[in-house]
């Protein structure tokens, strides 16, 4: 008798501080609900908080801590942890919901809009006609040509022929990297027992209407973790592929140089060409020379270091930062190296200074976020860089100043590549929520906004190329897009 008295007492007391809190909270709100709310309300009474008014709806709702206002139902919504298995209302599953909803709106939207105009009051015959009456150069009516097939690019999803069909059906595709000819592409897949799979895929065939290519059969496989990769030109341009693996375990980190002709099914005689590795602890990245005063060099970004070695004679410059260096980029007219550091700077080094010389450092600029991708324009006289807080700045070397800002790129703390296309005049990135946007290099206006095909995931950015000739001059031109298992061509042709 004791213990049920208790257990009343308790009881009585809980629903008398739930009363006078739905009292506080909810007066209001029942009167305007009727009948029919007060039915939902009986299902859903321990995970909802009490409906708000109709005229609240329409504008903008307040905040309440730990609940979500869902503007469908007109509802306010009890946020409950990710363990809870009967109804998992959490602030990341809402997230990802209204990401895929307008994933899936814009796809929707490029389906049924043929033609995508990148400009107002843009289109060919404008161009055209703008072009005769002499209001544009040559110079700007290619430019804004460009522009327009961009705009009105096509998603067509690309055939991969293997004599082994399932040697990419599992593995979904983590990058790719097209050589300077963009007649090949070179793949890293993440396999699913772990570590990664590397080959090379011929774009030779990668023509309209039919778009297919050929994955060669000699692919590689490692337990590690490929952190950074680039076309090597040793023998001949693009004759190598240079491989950063993390090291695991007792094995160390290295730095490989393997012949792209390893991938090729070639004549038994045939000499692949160099392959070496050089120990490298814990590379973020890398880049291989074109300078004719670091010829056969490349360089790898450490932890507070930055080596530069030369593949035949093996001997090595070292330079002591106070950053780690995620990416990097040879000048080809000038002795310089350049690197962006997770502290926000970019430095250049001067090549003809030893590892004991002073003032190597030949330009300095600085980002607020860790710098995570480096470009140097034609001429030499500007580098473009990218940061993980989203930024892309366009940077004057001559006076270290900025002189351009392209908005819209999302990063958070990916290492995520940046291109840059002179010829077609744009800049490409994949951003961490999975979107492609392309800029008009010349006044960083947002070109186009390409959606991903597949679901969004943080685990599912997609890897582009972009060339106006991939696979030689009749090949596609447009962007290439890698994601999950698949590859998709985006093509103006």
């Amino acid at each position: 008798m004791h213990k049920g008295s208790w257990k009343s007492r308790r009881r009585g007391r809980r629903n008398q501080r739930q009363n006078s809190w739905f009292r506080q909270h909810g007066s209001n709100e029942r009167c305007n609900t009727g009948a029919q709310q007060s039915s939902q309300d009986s299902g859903h009474s321990s995970q909802e908080a009490p409906s708000t008014s109709s005229s609240t709806a329409g504008s903008s709702v307040p905040d309440l801590p730990g609940y979500y206002f869902d503007p469908e139902k007109n509802r306010y919504f009890r946020l409950l942890p990710g363990h809870n298995d009967c109804n998992p209302l959490t602030k990341e599953g809402i997230q990802q919901k209204e990401m895929e909803l307008k994933r899936l709106q814009l796809l929707e939207e490029e389906d049924k809009q043929k033609k995508k105009i990148a400009r107002m009051g843009f289109n060919a015959s404008s161009l055209l006609q703008k072009s005769k009456l002499g209001f544009l150069n040559n110079t700007s009516y290619c430019r804004l040509a460009h522009e327009l097939r961009v705009s009105c690019m096509q998603r067509k999803k690309v055939q991969i022929h293997s004599s082994d069909p399932s040697a990419l059906a599992n593995d979904r595709f983590n990058l790719i990297l097209a050589d300077t000819n963009s007649d090949r592409l070179f793949t890293v897949n993440d396999v699913r027992v772990g570590g990664s799979k590397y080959g090379i895929i011929s774009l030779r065939g990668l023509t309209l209407p039919t778009l297919r290519v050929h994955m060669h059969e000699n692919l590689y496989f490692t337990n590690r973790k490929v952190n950074s990769v680039c076309w090597a030109s040793l023998n001949h341009l693009d004759s190598h592929v240079l491989l950063c693996l993390l090291g695991i375990a007792e094995t160390p980190g290295c730095a490989t140089l393997l012949p792209a002709s390893l991938f090729v099914n070639s004549h038994p005689g045939d000499r692949p060409g160099m392959l070496c590795s050089f120990r490298i602890p814990g590379a973020w990245s890398c880049a291989w020379s074109l300078n004719v005063q670091a010829n056969n060099s490349f360089s790898t970004g450490l932890s507070r270091w930055v080596l530069v070695t030369n593949v035949v004679t093996g001997h090595r410059l070292s330079f002591g930062t106070s950053s780690d260096v995620l990416a990097q980029q040879f000048a080809v007219m000038a002795p310089l190296l350049f690197n962006g550091c997770r502290s926000g700077e970019i430095f250049a080094i001067d090549l003809r200074c030893r590892n004991q010389g002073k003032g190597w450092k030949a330009t300095r600029l600085f980002h607020d976020s860790a710098v995570t991708s480096v470009q140097i324009l034609r001429e030499e006289q500007c580098l473009m860089a990218s940061d993980m807080a989203g930024t892309i700045k366009l940077w004057d070397l001559r006076t270290a100043k900025c002189i351009r800002q392209y908005e819209g790129h999302v990063n958070e703390y990916a290492h995520l590549p940046l291109h840059v296309h002179e010829e077609e005049g744009i800049v490409v990135a994949v951003g961490q929520d999975c979107y492609t946007r392309i800029w008009s290099l010349h006044d960083a206006r947002l070109l186009r906004t390409i959606p991903s095909p597949h679901p969004t995931s943080r685990t599912s950015i997609p890897s582009v190329a972009f060339s106006s000739r991939l696979g030689g001059s009749q090949g596609a031109s447009g962007l290439l897009m890698a994601v999950q298992q698949d590859l998709y061509c985006f093509s103006y042709s």
